[in-house]
């Protein structure tokens, strides 16, 4: 298969139904789990989220509260208050109040090591019917993910997906003309921001084989395509 800059593109098969994930180099793997997230919903007929940056840090803050609650299963229980989000989560990250929106629906995932965007996208993430039917949500407009390491030496990785069904661009605004507060651990989605050393290290591509566990939901991977054909 030939590779170039952009990456690479998959389609499976998931209980009948296609699927696309998008392999890419940006340095930063929560606007790669983004962009998977897009071409599924492309894929489906479904318009795009708008990837949100303020959303995207408050899924970091909501993955960073849940650090402690990784279980052995590689689940997370985990069930920040609603008053987390608007005095915790949103100052912590700059979030201007006032147009703090909807949260509509969740995703979170652990697991002991990093895994790349397609990997987590498709055996932590999305890996069962309910998490599906959240990824295709016809009443989503936007989406934020964040991720982080629980420690600094050592897993466990937990991601955060955030979907908002507010009015797009207009809510989750960062303060400081979008730049927002710094955040010091892990990554979030909608920045340009890469993420810590440790996650870009283990981003680069290898050129290897990519290998999906999709058993449980029916089908594996079917097809390998050169990305040019699907995103140009």
């Amino acid at each position: 298969m030939k590779k170039n800059r952009l990456g690479q593109c998959l389609k499976f098969n998931l209980g009948g139904t296609s699927l696309f994930a998008v392999l890419s180099a940006t340095g930063n793997s929560a606007n790669d789990l983004v962009d998977i997230i897009n071409k599924n919903r492309t894929g489906q007929k479904l318009p795009q989220l708008s990837n949100s940056p303020g959303l995207g840090c408050i899924a970091l803050q909501y993955a960073e509260e849940c650090m402690g609650n990784c279980s052995s299963n590689n689940s997370v229980n985990c069930h920040p208050s609603e008053d987390d989000f608007t005095e915790i989560f949103a100052p912590n990250c700059g979030v201007e109040l006032p147009t703090f929106g909807t949260i509509s629906g969740h995703i979170l995932g652990c697991q002991p090591k990093y895994l790349e965007p397609l990997e987590a996208f498709s055996n932590v993430l999305v890996h069962d019917k309910r998490t599906l039917s959240l990824l295709r949500n016809k009443t989503y407009t936007e989406v934020g993910v964040g991720i982080i390491k629980a420690h600094k030496h050592k897993g466990p990785y937990l991601w955060c997906i955030l979907f908002s069904s507010s009015q797009r661009n207009t809510t989750f605004v960062l303060d400081d003309l979008g730049e927002g507060i710094k955040q010091k651990k892990g990554c979030y989605s909608g920045t340009s921001f890469p993420c810590s050393r440790a996650h870009r290290d283990k981003e680069k591509s290898s050129g290897g084989t990519w290998t999906l566990d999709l058993t449980s939901l029916g089908l594996m991977q079917i097809v390998m395509y050169d990305d040019k054909s699907i995103l140009m």
